[in-house]
């Protein structure tokens, strides 16, 4: 019975990832955009732990790749989507009181990060200016919209915390 509930759980925050993903309130030339998308996978990472957290998080990341995504390379469908949105779930490892929000929320939006810089880097290097380095030019694009993202997220995960503390509880 409990596998079920996690499973059923696991699909409503990803079924809920899809649709966040359609709202965006801003989109980048060459992909990332800030929106809503990662709060129920760090709702799910927080209420059932690291692995419901990452398997949703891969599972919606193969779907944005059928849905609207764009393959430039094999590697980027990992580090840019299976991976990337993966490691939001490590978020999992934390309690859901108020700093583990915090230290939580930071660490799988960091992971989601550094694999996003990783691909930027490694993959799309050739998008920088002539003379600027591959990795500073990722990190660089990369800031633009996970920082807002990361914002949001604070807000909106802590806004949870204080507010709707049953959502994150089992």
């Amino acid at each position: 019975m409990k596998k079920t509930r996690v499973l059923t759980e696991c699909a409503v925050a990803i079924a809920l990832t899809v649709i966040c993903s359609f709202v965006k309130v801003w989109e980048m030339p060459q992909g990332g955009s800030v929106s809503m998308t990662m709060i129920p996978l760090l709702i799910i990472s927080y209420r059932r732990g690291v692995g419901a957290g990452m398997v949703s998080g891969s599972v919606y990341g193969l779907l944005s790749l059928m849905f609207a995504g764009v393959i430039y390379h094999p590697m980027s469908i990992l580090l840019d989507y299976v991976l990337a949105f993966g490691l939001i779930g490590v978020c999992g490892f934390f309690k859901p009181t108020p700093l583990g929000i915090v230290l939580g929320t930071l660490s799988g939006v960091g992971c989601r990060f550094i694999s996003s810089l990783v691909s930027g880097a490694v993959l799309f290097g050739s998008y920088a200016p002539a003379g600027q380095n591959p990795w500073v030019y990722s990190f660089i694009y990369q800031c633009t919209y996970m920082i807002p993202e990361l914002v949001i997220c604070f807000a909106i995960m802590l806004l949870i915390t204080f507010k709707a503390k049953n959502l994150i509880k089992v």
